[in-house]
């Protein structure tokens, strides 16, 4: 994305700032892995929305006054780093290219920073950054009792509320994500066979969403076979995929940034068992009906209702559950098989950190939020009071929806999810 997308948005954010107020925004820092190996450096979410800068040791300021003002810290050009970790934008290339009224060295940043937040109304930073650690970014540069604690204000809300609603680059980046991520299920579900590992099966994945573009993963993948998918957040991968077993992949990448996140479920030798398709098509179901309800104006919290109601029927049609459907749900007893909620938002982060709530009341859906869709039904081998038959089948499909002006868009359509189209892409010679 070209500047101006993320001047727009600084933009967006000083229109909710305070008159004579300041807010100090700080890039992730590079945390080491082991000895003198660092992880990966991924930029901190807020600050990538704000900036477009995608290294570390950075820091950005905007200042409101009677003209508004950014001036942006980052390291200056170093022949000798950039021989070893590769080129640094450097303070002359980042004004040209990310558009900031001001770029200084980030070693300056301590001199700046007193008078920078002398005399201003109100001080906007992330708390948790900040303030709450003794070694908050803030509180090294200036002394404590030079900041009125009365004149802070946590921006991490303020910035969630922006992200919510996706601008036209935004989902164009998500609808990459989506077709890079749907491209690699499908691959890894016609290339998974009974005698794999699971590590090779996510090894697929992620080879596949590199070849297609995408160099990141937008989490840790979950490939569960069998039991395994009992378990929400498996991450272990290290088992060897049986006959029999059905095959859970959550996983997905993301493209600037730009998250996408997939759940498909599929059985490793090709073919449904009875109970499988079963077990698969109160999901289906359900999932199906979820995503039928999105629209502007629906409550959010309508969507998880919708699924839960469906899949309780089902538990009850099958004899899972035992008694009436709308008793079963006033019990929660539903909760034994499907005790999480149906979704979350979806963007920069897999879990994009805005609230489902508008006060006490669920958060109404509006044009341009991307949410999941998610129900499942696990059945673990320890579950209790249940037919053997049904014992270690772990289900969940998931698909990243776009709330469009009149109803939704399914970003990850391309992914099988019909039962028959499941087996006909997996049909073995």
């Amino acid at each position: 994305m070209k500047y101006k997308e993320f001047a727009k948005r600084r933009l967006k954010l000083f229109k909710k700032m305070s008159d004579n107020s300041i807010a100090i925004l700080w890039s992730n820092k590079e945390h080491t892995r082991n000895n003198d190996v660092l992880f990966p450096f991924r930029q901190n979410s807020n600050f990538y929305y704000l900036t477009g800068f995608k290294e570390p040791n950075a820091a950005l300021v905007l200042i409101k006054g009677k003209e508004n003002k950014t001036i942006f810290f980052c390291e200056e050009k170093n022949e000798i780093k950039e021989l070893w970790e590769g080129p640094i934008l450097g303070c002359k290339k980042v004004k040209k290219e990310l558009g900031f009224d001001d770029v200084l060295n980030i070693e300056e940043i301590k001199e700046n920073m007193r008078e920078l937040i002398q005399n201003r109304t109100n001080i906007y930073c992330s708390l948790e950054d900040d303030f709450l650690s003794p070694k908050g970014n803030l509180l090294g540069l200036v002394n404590k009792k030079e900041v009125n604690p009365h004149k802070i204000i946590a921006i991490d809300s303020i910035i969630h509320q922006l992200r919510l609603r996706k601008s036209k680059k935004e989902i164009k980046l998500m609808k990459k994500a989506a077709q890079i991520s749907a491209a690699s299920h499908r691959w890894v579900m016609r290339n998974t066979y009974p005698g794999d590992s699971e590590l090779k099966t996510e090894a697929e994945f992620q080879y596949q969403c590199k070849l297609l573009g995408a160099r990141e993963l937008a989490y840790p993948s979950i490939v569960a076979s069998g039991n395994n998918a009992c378990t929400l957040h498996y991450t272990k991968n290290d088992k060897i995929i049986k006959n029999g077993d059905l095959v859970l992949i959550d996983a997905g990448c993301e493209v600037e940034h730009y998250a996408s996140d997939i759940t498909r479920t599929f059985p490793a030798n090709g073919t449904f068992s009875k109970e499988q398709a079963e077990l698969y098509q109160v999901v289906l179901n359900a999932q199906r009906k979820a995503i039928a309800t999105v629209k502007p104006g629906v409550e959010y919290s309508q969507i998880h209702k919708v699924a839960v109601k469906e899949i309780t029927t089902g538990l009850v049609s099958l004899g899972i559950l035992k008694g009436s459907v709308e008793q079963n749900i006033k019990n929660e007893n539903y909760k034994q098989f499907f005790m999480h909620g149906t979704g979350h938002w979806l963007g920069l982060d897999v879990h994009d950190p805005h609230s489902y709530l508008e006060g006490k009341k669920s958060i109404l859906l509006k044009p341009n939020m991307v949410l999941t869709v998610e129900p499942g039904i696990y059945i673990s081998k320890k579950a209790k009071n249940v037919d053997k038959k049904w014992k270690g089948i772990g289900i969940r499909i998931e698909d990243d929806i776009l709330v469009t002006k009149d109803g939704y868009e399914i970003l990850t359509h391309a992914v099988p999810k019909d039962i028959a189209d499941i087996e006909t892409l997996m049909a073995r010679l």
